[in-house]
């Protein structure tokens, strides 16, 4: 007999047999088709010297499978802006990938570009600064002056000044000294790392930022000088403050200048005990906008050196925002009349991690020198209740170095609209809110970079993978008011034939769902309005069937998942599967009652949301009761194994990532215990807050969790946990999961040794999805 196709049982990885492998290898290609699609990341456009074009060059990052990283691969474009209103890139032939780059940041100008190196453990922090040819400078800072430089987004900031001369950033401060040891005991004095001799103790723990930020003690600000190559640490500043986001103040005549930074207290937590509390996706943190006089450089030849100061005549550090909990995103407006900046008082006051912004600006003295005095003025409030299709308040998440178009009042920025995201253009002095991304589809939206009047910006949707656009005023063209959009065809969107393939026979619609519970009393308006579900289906489905349903479920509780493409779930999607993917009441995009009706009521709620979402699809025909499956991480993964339990019927499988499963356990462990007191408790929370919770307090927590119903459960279900996470530790899962092998449910763990919350290293996010696909192939299909 010819046994040559035939694998043997010992060849087969472990838990495999070779129907499942087979089916490993058949979705791992289609995965892969998925993976390698690139993702736009920044843009800069610059003006060429005859101003009838620019310049444009993007960053754009790619998974690296092989090396478990991502890389990140520089693409550049002539842009022509044609005489009958159109606009011509033409591209280079190929990119240049950014091996070792850490960050980069072109002047204003666009003749000079900083790009930072940050090294291995230990080793300097390598900054370049590039002319248009060649690398004019390279200086290497020892870790005795700083260590490596921020770049998470967050408290990254980076900004050149004016005349191009002195680099502003943010960087981890240096390591205080450790004691020393070596055969003899206690060694004094400091001892060198490379004395083998000796070796270095621990010394005091110090509290961290939480989730990502292991290892990074105290952000501090410095100030580089490109000419003599000197870097200055800013006086000054109280070490209670992690600091970030720097920018420099407009120049003035007067000799000083001025930075204008956003600062976090180290004391957070409960009261004011010192507790760095997790910062990561929590905008609720208290902070504020100050302003610190920058280093005095002189010139003297070809060199700057700096000027001695008498510590008297230094100006304090000074608070600018004294007056509300929270200010961040520093943007002064072109002239320096202004300094607009964003708010998350709502999330700090009410201490739901993430709640509706506001926009606020406040007159810049003309004469340069900061104060504490200057009144703040409210652009955009808080919106609390919109009627359907109106502004429901501002969700912007980032916002450009240089928002703002010509008349020097208006910014551009994104911002979550429902479950979309939008561009508005908001008019700083009127505070006028305008959409001006296309109203007539429901592809979300995020602004790349601006060109004068014009816009570059990147489209996309759940079955449209993301396409460059170039806007302009309709005005230009015709006298009618708004914005028309050019598709830019560029090298980012040249996709796989397959994934086109497959992503053409798909649809997919938002759903307005209404609230099962309307007519309770004591709802506010915005609790009692409709949510919303995005519902991705074939298009070529035969009436009156039904493909399977995966309910797709975001985190936070205060997130929202937006109309915009994911490479995971269109794989799904691509598999034959229908996604129900629910804004629960508590979504960010909505209004402000509509999300802070949520705390307090966690695990009833938001499970009474999902529930009536999946039988407004039965209803509407577009779902088969009988094959339905659950996906959802960190929040997202509390509500999947609380559907588990408290609709065991209606689940044939299910699939967990880091998932918050027993809130009294979690309490103890993760770097946010105050998430569990706000969501368990609602607003009151803040004032149970404790690290030493009592008895009654871990009973409330045990009865909101998902494992006080986990007896009911009977669905299959696959975890997928990082060992690493310190938002929800890997003891929630594994707790949870163990006690259903218990009882005799079907469990698959998998745990990604190195991953944290995200799960998002190439590798993991890879293998995740995968056995996501496999494992409901298994039960659904």
């Amino acid at each position: 007999m010819d046994t040559s196709g035939v694998v043997s049982a010992k060849e087969l990885p472990l838990g495999l047999d070779a129907s499942i492998e087979e089916e490993y290898a058949s979705q791992s290609k289609l995965l892969q088709q998925f993976a390698t699609i690139s993702s736009v990341d920044k843009a800069w456009l610059f003006k060429s010297d005859d101003g009838n074009s620019s310049c444009a060059m993007f960053s754009v990052s790619q998974p690296n499978l092989l090396s478990n990283k991502k890389r990140t691969y520089i693409l550049s474009s002539q842009v022509f802006k044609e005489s009958n209103h159109s606009v011509n890139f033409q591209w280079a032939p190929f990119p240049i990938e950014m091996t070792g780059v850490s960050t980069i940041v072109p002047s204003p100008s666009g003749l000079k570009m900083l790009v930072v190196r940050n090294q291995e453990k230990g080793s300097p922090t390598q900054l370049e600064i590039w002319g248009a040819s060649h690398l004019q400078k390279e200086i290497h800072v020892p870790n005795s002056v700083h260590g490596p430089v921020y770049t998470d987004g967050w408290f990254e900031g980076i900004s050149w000044n004016s005349d191009e001369t002195l680099i502003a950033y943010v960087a981890e401060e240096p390591s205080p000294s450790k004691p020393g040891f070596d055969k003899s005991g206690y060694k004094k004095g400091a001892s060198s790392e490379k004395d083998y001799g000796s070796w270095k103790g621990q010394g005091d723990w110090e509290e961290d930022w939480g989730e990502t930020y292991v290892g990074k003690r105290q952000p501090a600000l410095f100030v580089l000088n490109i000419v003599s190559e000197e870097v200055h640490g800013i006086k000054g500043i109280s070490k209670s403050l992690s600091v970030g986001q720097v920018v420099w103040s407009p120049t003035t005549n007067r000799v000083h200048q001025y930075l204008v930074f956003v600062g976090w207290s180290s004391n957070c937590g409960p009261l004011q005990s010192g507790r760095k509390l997790g910062i990561k996706y929590c905008y609720n943190r208290p902070c504020a906008l100050y302003a610190a006089r920058a280093p005095i450089f002189e010139s003297d030849a070809d060199a700057l050196q700096t000027k001695d100061e008498v510590a008297k005549d230094l100006d304090p550090v000074v608070n600018l925002t004294q007056g509300i909990s929270s200010a961040y995103f520093p943007r002064f407006s072109p002239d320096g009349r202004h300094l607009v900046f964003l708010s998350s008082k709502n999330a700090v006051d009410s201490g739901a991690h993430c709640a509706t912004d506001s926009l606020h600006r406040m007159e810049w003295p003309t004469n340069g020198a900061s104060h504490q005095s200057t009144r703040i003025v409210d652009v955009v409030p808080v919106v609390m209740f919109a009627e359907d299709g109106s502004f429901p308040g501002l969700y912007c998440s980032s916002i450009l170095s240089k928002p703002w178009l010509s008349d020097g009042c208006t910014m551009i920025v994104p911002s979550y609209w429902r479950s979309t995201q939008v561009i508005l253009s908001i008019n700083v002095l009127s505070g006028k809110v305008s959409r001006i991304s296309t109203t007539n589809s429901s592809s979300s939206w995020n602004v790349l970079a601006l060109d004068g009047d014009h816009i570059l910006a990147v489209s996309s949707s759940p079955i449209d993978p993301p396409q460059l656009k170039y806007g302009c005023p309709i005005e230009e063209v015709n006298a009618s008011a708004g914005w028309g959009w050019i598709d830019i065809s560029s090298p980012t969107s040249r996709y796989p034939e397959k994934v086109l393939s497959l992503l053409a026979s798909l649809k997919f619609s938002v759903l307005k769902i209404p609230v099962s519970d309307a007519s309770e009393e004591n709802l506010t308006k915005g609790a009692k309005s409709p949510y919303e579900a995005i519902f991705v289906s074939s298009n070529t489905q035969k009436t009156g069937t039904c493909n399977p349903l995966i309910v797709v479920l975001h985190g936070g509780p205060h997130s929202v998942s937006l109309t915009s493409f994911s490479k995971s779930l269109a794989f799904l999607s691509s598999l034959g599967y229908s996604l129900l993917i629910v804004n629960y009441r508590g979504s960010l995009g909505f209004g402000e009652e509509a999300l802070q009706s949520l705390p307090g009521k966690v695990g009833s709620q938001d499970v009474k949301d999902v529930l009536a979402a999946i039988d407004c699809a039965i209803e509407m025909g577009i779902a088969d009761p009988s094959k339905i499956a659950v996906l959802g991480g960190s929040h997202g993964g509390f509500l999947t194994t609380h559907l588990i339990g408290q609709a065991p019927h209606r689940f044939v499988a299910a699939a967990a990532r880091n998932p918050v499963c027993n809130l009294a356990l979690m309490v103890g462990t993760t770097d946010i215990p105050d998430w569990c007191y706000v969501e368990a408790y609602g607003g009151e929370g803040k004032t149970y807050y404790t690290e030493a919770p009592s008895i009654e307090q871990l009973d409330i927590f045990h009865s909101k969790s998902p494992i006080s119903h986990i007896s009911k459960v009977k669905t299959p279900t696959l975890f997928l946990l990082g060992a690493q996470d310190l938002r929800v530790p890997v003891s929630n899962g594994l707790q949870y999961a163990r006690a259903l092998k218990e009882k005799g449910v079907e469990v698959k763990v998998i745990v990604f040794p190195d991953d944290v919350h995200g799960i998002d290293r190439p590798q993991s996010d890879f293998e995740s999805f995968l056995n996501i696909g496999v494992w409901f192939k298994k039960y659904l299909l």
